[in-house]
């Protein structure tokens, strides 16, 4: 049994661009890390699109839901940008596909010296073996379910939603 990772862009996959001075993207890092990390399940990688999270409309959004539904892949990861992280893992959770989905994502480039990538995206290798069918986003060491997770921009965290008062 393979996992699939969906790749999606973001801060993961971002790469300092000598020349312009800004961080782009050229092409996934997903190979490079599978082989650095001496991964011993089988895993397919597919890329969706390179994008900057903040600019990922309700389109690219339904590409990343298509690339789940179709994939023979019942365990799925998808590296994605965290800034509209939780909007995507509500599109993927309310479609229900009876797979296990993990979004999970970088606040620091994998190509930058002290990237939480790498713990991250093993942390959801293994996290999308152990979990039942649903979808979740795991980030910081630390496992969400999609309907009750939001982004402490403050601290550069994930956390559970607060209960209302």
């Amino acid at each position: 049994m393979s996992i699939r990772i969906v790749v999606t862009g973001g801060t993961f996959d971002k790469k300092y661009d000598e020349i312009e001075g800004v961080l782009t993207f050229k092409e996934t890092q997903l190979p490079k890390i599978l082989e650095q990390v001496r991964a011993t399940v089988p895993i397919v990688c597919e890329t969706s699109q390179l994008i900057d999270s903040l600019h990922m409309t309700d389109e690219d959004r339904l590409r990343v839901l298509s690339a789940c539904q179709k994939a023979p892949e019942r365990q799925i990861v998808v590296t994605h940008g965290t800034d509209t992280m939780v909007q995507t893992a509500h599109v993927l959770g309310k479609a229900q596909l009876n797979k296990t989905i993990v979004l999970t994502g970088a606040m620091v480039p994998y190509t930058i010296f002290n990237s939480d990538a790498l713990f991250n995206l093993g942390c959801s290798v293994s996290a999308v073996q152990l979990l039942p069918e649903g979808v979740y986003i795991v980030m910081n060491g630390r496992v969400f379910p999609w309907d009750n997770v939001q982004k402490d921009r403050q601290h550069g965290v994930f956390k559970t939603i607060p209960p209302a008062a």
